[in-house]
């Protein structure tokens, strides 16, 4: 981010902090790049040296968060020379790091500042039963390091039709469901033994094994593991195979999980549903449902809503959420679904997806009310820096260079 970060003071705006009540007539005030402080605007005293934006008329919230795309893996119009999401030349890829195939001036990062998505959790396809270490980032910066609020922040792995289609046209194991879960089986297993081989060693080297590193942080629930599925019939493995190795499970997509709401609330599993606004292109997804959000937040689960970037363009998060509101689910549920719920998946809540006091100053000033499809974001602030601007005399939006 650019240096020194300026200090500002966002005045008049109806402030949505999503962890507390919203505050009409409201002010933020930002320093060095974090909230410093918030409230009534005839309760908060505005320094002298900031910046001053005045803002009445319009609706303030935190950046919003998407817990699942492919950004910058998968570039958008570039075919075969942009897609580095899936490396199927192993059905085993828990070494490999989304981080190293990230290009972070691909177009859809400045469609994310243009909607007011401030933070993403880049993940690796789902092509292989494992297919590597995600990534939560902001949505600006010249060089993907400089964006980076966690690596890893889980490791991504498969079950259902995908990697037994990719394998199984090559042949090889796995080519079923069975086969699938096996590798998996296999693969913590192999870290197992890792982990106690370490262990006994103490002091002593023990031979590098990258795979079954990266796994053991997954053994120790250092990080989540992501676990892409959509039927219930393969929520119920993701189950059994958490179960099995005690790791520490979240369904990614889960499409059929509000038909086993019970179980998944049962066990506090978090459910990043969507993509919602795509066509039944395949077996797995012909239960999809703008409701299910709503009936799993009513069940009890802790549900963030994801745009699988670009299957749905990252710029149709809040679409999606619309519709979910539309179908039954909570206002304010939904608004949590797309900040403070995905926050504390990527393990991050302690600096953004709500307005509080010493988190990072990701804003997002909306012309109006934030689940009205015909507001726009006016501007985007990442740590304080304003990164998006809409002009609304030439109605274009432009981003900070980078």
């Amino acid at each position: 981010m650019p240096s020194p970060r300026p200090s500002l003071a966002i005045v008049g705006a109806r402030v949505v902090p999503v962890e507390g009540e919203v505050i009409e007539d409201g002010t933020v005030v930002v320093r060095e790049g974090r909230i410093a402080a918030l409230g009534p605007r005839d309760q908060v005293d505005v320094p002298e040296d900031v910046e001053v934006v005045e803002a009445a008329g319009s609706w303030l919230l935190p950046g919003l968060v998407d817990a699942h795309v492919h950004l910058g893996v998968w570039e958008e119009g570039e075919g075969w020379a942009g897609l580095d999401g899936n490396e199927t030349t192993d059905p085993v890829m828990a070494a490999a790091r989304a981080i190293d195939a990230i290009n972070p001036r691909e177009q859809g990062f400045d469609d994310a500042l243009g909607a007011g998505v401030t933070t993403v959790n880049v993940n690796p396809g789902s092509a292989n039963p494992i297919g590597g270490q995600a990534v939560a980032l902001k949505t600006y910066g010249r060089y993907v390091d400089e964006m980076v609020l966690r690596n890893p922040s889980g490791i991504k792995a498969a079950l259902g039709e995908n990697p037994k289609r990719v394998y199984g046209e090559q042949k090889k194991t796995p080519a079923t469901r069975l086969g699938v879960a096996l590798v998996l089986r296999k693969a913590f297993a192999a870290a197992r033994s890792y982990q106690a081989k370490v262990a006994a060693a103490g002091d002593t080297p023990v031979e590098t094994d990258l795979v079954s590193e990266a796994l053991v942080k997954v053994l120790e629930r250092e990080i989540p593991w992501r676990q892409h599925c959509h039927r219930a019939d393969d929520i119920a493995t993701a189950i059994r195979l958490a179960e099995e190795f005690g790791y520490r499970l979240v369904l990614d997509h889960g499409t059929e999980a509000y038909l086993v709401a019970d179980l998944v609330a049962e066990r506090d599993i978090p459910v990043l549903y969507g993509p919602m606004i795509v066509s039944r292109s395949k077996v797995e997804v012909r239960h999809r449902s703008p409701k299910a959000p709503g009936i799993l937040d009513r069940a009890g689960v802790q549900v963030s809503i994801i745009t699988d970037h670009p299957v749905v363009p990252i710029d149709h998060l809040i679409t999606q959420v619309a519709l979910a509101v539309r179908e039954g689910m909570d206002r304010d549920a939904a608004l949590r679904a797309v900040t403070v719920n995905p926050a504390r998946v990527l393990g991050v809540e302690d600096r953004v997806g709500s307005l509080v006091v010493g988190k990072d100053a990701d804003l997002a000033l909306w012309s109006g009310d934030w689940l009205d499809l015909q507001s726009r974001v006016l501007r985007t602030w990442i740590d304080g820096v304003e990164v998006y601007a809409y002009d609304q005399e030439s109605g274009t939006g432009t981003v900070r260079p980078r």
